[in-house]
This record gives structure tokens, C-alpha cells and sequence, in this order.
């Protein structure tokens, strides 16, 4: 046998290197880009020839070094520096897009002061009442003792619509039908009276319903809702003679704050008994023992201000007096609390902003302020001052832009705190009686 059999390996499993291009293992580059001269030169001992080596050190023998190049180590040097690859893809549309900033809104300034001022002698001075209120056909009415007034703010004519006898009065309560033309006038002696705006004339009379006074008033269509000091709530039909269609119990002191949803669905009540109540219309005057949505019994002092939020369904807003001092965020299908602020003054009124998710709030003891808060951080954004004493009245324009206001102070001010951001509105004219009947501007 021969030995190459007695071997593990055999000469077959060797591959044979062919002498072919694929198996050169060497790199030679271009010699035309190569500095050849250079090379020889190194090659051949460069400056180890040098017969005097002090003359290296000459500024003669420097100036020739640097000139020529020959301070390089490597012999085989390129000329030219290597070209610059070609992207095969460029590396932009590699790398994702960037997103474009979002252009932001300009702020929107909140003028600090009131448009105007009024004054506003006989307001009386009750957290329990609501005097102020503004129509769809942009007429202003306040409640100053026994009478009331209406303001035009177009043409800032005033009128007087009634004043009531003194053993009817005052006036505890106004509130403007959606037609804007009508008004109701709630009366400590426990009467409502409906007035045409247009006409100046009595339409009818709404009684046996309460024992008390009325102090809130809420519209709902052609229903009238009202709030009495007897803790009642009730449904008036004003175009039937039986006026009264639906009742609602549950609270056990004086009611004094009404607000139907903008749906017309769900009625918010507050009390002095620190209790707010969620009612459907359909429950009214219903046989159950439980007659309400939620029972909601978070404040600790009496419920007054309250606010339906016109963008979001079931969000309500509602503000407690002078021991409590909080506005509270409700989801009212639910019944949970959403948040809870504490505004360190007592809570007279609350109204939503129609084009910015901002809610503006009206204060008493101690403060007298107006607070604009950013929803649903609850963020102050202003604070807004002018009164010298309670805020205890607040209601909107029917463009959403203004707001006025009416304080213990005998004053009554309007404010542009909801004005549209972007279009600029033209600059109202001071008028130096816009309240004839008063005579005086603070």
C-alpha cells in the first residue's frame, strides 16, 4: 500500500490553487496615481546618504525638506486623495422626515380692567338672588329693589320695564325666554311675573306654587323652572292656565341655582343645603322615591354658580359659597368629581368660554375678583379686578364675547374676556350716561 493511502488526508482533498486572477492575494495599485520619485528616493536610503548631518539641521536644509515633502513615513503614497464614494441611496431619503412645527396660535390677550362701568344704586346685596341677565336680542336687564331695568347696547337707551309695590317686593330673580322678548320676574311674596320686553306689558302671573320667595329661574323651551326659598322646584307650562306640569323634591333648604343642559334633557340644582342634584325632565312629578339622576354632596357650603359645558356633553361646573370656595368638575352621568379647585374665595358665578376651552369665575368674600381658568388644567390665566366688594352676579352676551357683571358695590361692568382670538372688533365709544336713570359713572 502505498503511504499516501496511510494518510487521514489524501492528496484529493486538497484544493489546487490554479494560477488564475481569482486566487492573487496581492493589492497593487494604480501606478499612475503613485509618487514614484518619492519612493525611489526612500527606497534608496533617502537622507541617510547625507555625508554632513549637521547641515540637516540648517534652515536651508528645513526649507528644502518641507518644500519637497520628504518628512513622510509611508513610501508608497497616493497624490491625489481617494474620490468620494457615490451614495447608492441618499442618506436624506434614508432619514426620516422631519415633522413640521405646528404653527401656534397667537395668545390671546385679556384686558385686565372693565370695558365700562355703571352704576348700579338699590342692587341688593343677597348671594341668594340672581338679578342680572342678558337676552338673545342683546338687551341687558338688571334688578335694582323693586324695579327693573333694561339696558341696549347698541344704542344704550334705557328702559324701565316695572317696578313692583314694596309689599311685593323686591325683586329677587330675572330671566330672559329664549324669543329674547319675554322675561320672568321672580318676587319675595313667592309670584312670578312674565313680561313682554316689547310691549311693556304684563303677559301673566305665576303663583300658588311656592311658600317663599323665588330666588333662580331657568328656561327650558316653553317650560319655566323655578327654585323657591321652600326648597321646591317646579315646571311652569307659561301657555296652559295650569301651569304647573312637574315638581321636583329633594332639596331640604332654598334653592339657589337652576341650569337646564343645552340639550334641554337634565336639570343642575343648588342648594343651601350644600347639595347639587342632577334631574332628567322626564322624572319630574314621578311617583319613585328617588327622583333624581345623582345626588352629589362634595361641597360644604351653598351651591349657587353653576355651568354646563357647551363642548363637552354631561361636564358640568358648579361653585360653593363662603366655607367651601371650590369649583368642582362633574361628569353627571357618572357622578364623579373629575377635579376640584380650591379659589380661595366665596364662588358667586360661572360661565364657559363658547370658543376656548376656558371657564371664568365670579367671587365674593374675600377677593372680589373675576378668575379665568384654562380647562381642564384649571390653570389661572387672569385675574381680573375692578369691584370693591362681592361679585354676586354674572351673565353673558349673546355673541359670547362679553361679560357683565354686577357687585354689592353698586356697580355694574362689562368685560371683553371672551373675545374672539384673531378678529379684531371695533373700539366701543364711551357713553357718559349709559345707565340714564342712575345719572352717575363710576
Amino acid at each position: 500500500m502505498s503511504s499516501s493511502s496511510n494518510t487521514p488526508l489524501g492528496e484529493q482533498n486538497f484544493l489546487l490553487r490554479k494560477p488564475n486572477w481569482e486566487n492573487l492575494d496581492r493589492f497593487i495599485p494604480n501606478r499612475a496615481a503613485l509618487d514614484l520619485d518619492y519612493a525611489h528616493y526612500m527606497v534608496r536610503g533617502g537622507r541617510k546618504g547625507i555625508e554632513n548631518p549637521e547641515a540637516a539641521s540648517t534652515p536651508y536644509q528645513k526649507l528644502l525638506t518641507e518644500t519637497f515633502n520628504m518628512n513622510r513615513g509611508r513610501i508608497f503614497t497616493f497624490k491625489n486623495k481617494p474620490p468620494t464614494p457615490v451614495e447608492a441611496i441618499p442618506r436624506r431619503l434614508l432619514s426620516p422626515p422631519l415633522h413640521k412645527a405646528k404653527s401656534t396660535k397667537p395668545s390671546r390677550r385679556v384686558p385686565q380692567g372693565p370695558e365700562r362701568t355703571m352704576d348700579a344704586p338699590g342692587v341688593v346685596d343677597n348671594f341668594y338672588s340672581n338679578l342680572l341677565d342678558w337676552s338673545s336680542s342683546n338687551i341687558l336687564a338688571i334688578a335694582l329693589g323693586n324695579s327693573v331695568y333694561l339696558w341696549n347696547p347698541s344704542d344704550h337707551s334705557i328702559l324701565e320695564l316695572v317696578t313692583i309695590d314694596d309689599e311685593d317686593g323686591p325683586v329677587t330673580c330675572i330671566s330672559w325666554a329664549l324669543d329674547g322678548q319675554h322675561i320672568a320676574v321672580g318676587l319675595d311674596n313667592s309670584w312670578v311675573q312674565l313680561w313682554d320686553s316689547v310691549s311693556v306689558r304684563l303677559v301673566r302671573t305665576l303663583g300658588g306654587g311656592h311658600h317663599g320667595r323665588v330666588g333662580s329661574l331657568a328656561w327650558n323651551k316653553r317650560l319655566l323652572t323655578t327654585g323657591g326659598m321652600d326648597g321646591r322646584i317646579i315646571n311652569n307650562d307659561v301657555r296652559v292656565r295650569s301651569h304647573i306640569v312637574g315638581t321636583y323634591k329633594g332639596h331640604e333648604a332654598e334653592i339657589c341655582g337652576l341650569k337646564w343642559s343645552p340639550s334641554g334633557q337634565h336639570l343642575a340644582s343648588g342648594g343651601n343645603d350644600n347639595v347639587l342634584f342632577i334631574w332628567d325632565r322626564s322624572t319630574a312629578s314621578s311617583n319613585s322615591p328617588r327622583q333624581w339622576l345623582q345626588r352629589l354632596e362634595d361641597h360644604t357650603a351653598a351651591v349657587k354658580a353653576l355651568a354646563w359645558c357647551p363642548f363637552q356633553e354631561n361636564l358640568l361646573a358648579s361653585g360653593g359659597g363662603e366655607h367651601d370656595r371650590c369649583i368642582k368638575l362633574w361628569n353627571t352621568q357618572t357622578g364623579s368629581c373629575l377635579s376640584s379647585v380650591d379659589t380661595g374665595s366665596q364662588v358667586c358665578g360661572l360661565l364657559w368660554n363658547n370658543y376656548e376651552r376656558e371657564l371664568l369665575s365670579c367671587h365674593g368674600f374675600s377677593k372680589n375678583e373675576l378668575i379665568l381658568w384654562k380647562y381642564p388644567s384649571m390653570v389661572r390665566m387672569a385675574e381680573l379686578t375692578g369691584h370693591t366688594s362681592r361679585v354676586l352676579f354674572m351673565t353673558q352676551s349673546p355673541d359670547g364675547c362679553t361679560v357683565a357683571t354686577a357687585a354689592a358695590d353698586e356697580t355694574v361692568r362689562t368685560w371683553n374676556v371672551f373675545g374672539i382670538p384673531g378678529v379684531s372688533k371695533p373700539a366701543r365709544k364711551e357713553n357718559p350716561l349709559p345707565f340714564a336713570p342712575l345719572y352717575t359713572i363710576r
